[in-house]
């Protein structure tokens, strides 16, 4: 009976020990397991400091891969932007795409307007375009004016000669100041010397290119008119020089369009008589100083396209 309650308590001794030995070495991968969380991975390739900590997710479902990046990390591009907005702060604005690429960044100047001619859209302080300084050397050609149709103008007969006294003839006389007028359009002025010819000399010369202003002949040569002094001894001239044979019509009608283009701008005062007198030639002058030509005071090529009546 003694020997069967000694075995008796051995074997609760026995069973006591092994039951406290199996708990004391439970493996530690239970509590990891029972630890880990459901969801997530871990970033590979980047120890965590911990064993088994599960890396956060890189943003919340539904969002793109460009959200959620870790705190502090500049903002990506913005997906609906094209490629040059979204640059940091500071870096500067880039041109807009969609100005074409003759605008330029502020503060570097307007370029010229491309819909313009080349003559506009110079810098401010420069010199008009195709002006040519009175006096002075100037560029071929001017900026022509609004376009003035030529017209007939009834004038009168007879002249006026209290507003146009007639002029005296002086054997080779040349312009006042022709000289200094540069360019291929002042020929005509430069070259210019009164002749005296009789009649017949006028015919062989000049044939049917004579015509009639006022009693007064008028040869045509080159494109101008010229007085032909000593076809008509007594013949009344109001200006002893060139006129611009504007449109081939007779010099009359010629200086009555001129004196009409000069009205409409307020430079001519005076009746529509055809006569280049001396408010005929003032006002001439006017123009060509304010429109930066030469002051010939005279009917020029220059002169009429600037009025528009080419």
């Amino acid at each position: 009976m003694k020997k069967l309650m000694r075995i008796f308590v051995v074997l609760i001794c026995s069973l006591s020990l092994a039951l406290v030995n199996a708990t004391a070495q439970e493996p530690q991968g239970t509590k990891e397991k029972k630890k880990a969380a459901p969801t997530g991975h871990a970033q590979p390739g980047k120890p965590t400091g911990k064993p088994g900590q599960v890396s956060r997710p890189a943003g919340p479902p539904g969002k793109p891969a460009e959200y959620g990046k870790p705190k502090g990390s500049a903002y990506p591009s913005q997906v609906n932007k094209p490629a040059e907005y979204g640059k940091r702060k500071g870096q500067g604005q880039v041109v807009n795409a969609n100005k074409p690429p003759e605008y330029k960044a502020k503060g570097k100047g307007q370029v010229a307007n491309p819909n313009k001619p080349a003559e506009y859209g110079k810098a401010k302080g420069q010199k008009q375009p195709y002006a040519a300084v009175a006096g002075k050397p100037g560029k071929a050609g001017v900026a022509a004016g609004k376009p003035f149709k030529p017209q007939h103008f009834n004038v009168p007969k007879q002249p006026n000669t209290a507003k146009a006294p007639p002029v005296k003839f002086q054997q080779g006389k040349h312009i006042e100041g022709a000289e200094h007028w540069q360019g291929q359009q002042y020929a005509a002025f430069r070259n210019y010397h009164s002749e005296w010819h009789d009649q017949g000399w006028w015919h062989n010369h000049y044939h049917n290119n004579i015509t009639f202003v006022f009693g007064a002949p008028y040869f045509f040569n080159a494109g101008y008119w010229y007085p032909a002094w000593g076809y008509s001894p007594n013949a009344y001239y109001a200006w002893d020089g060139p006129i611009y044979a504007y449109h081939h019509l007779p010099p009359d009608q010629v200086i009555a369009n001129v004196q009409t283009a000069l009205q409409q701008q307020g430079y001519y005062q005076g009746e529509v008589d055809g006569l280049i007198g001396p408010l005929t030639r003032a006002a001439i002058a006017g123009y060509q100083r304010d429109h930066g030509l030469y002051e010939t005071a005279a009917i020029d090529q220059p002169t009429l396209e600037s009025l528009g009546m080419t």
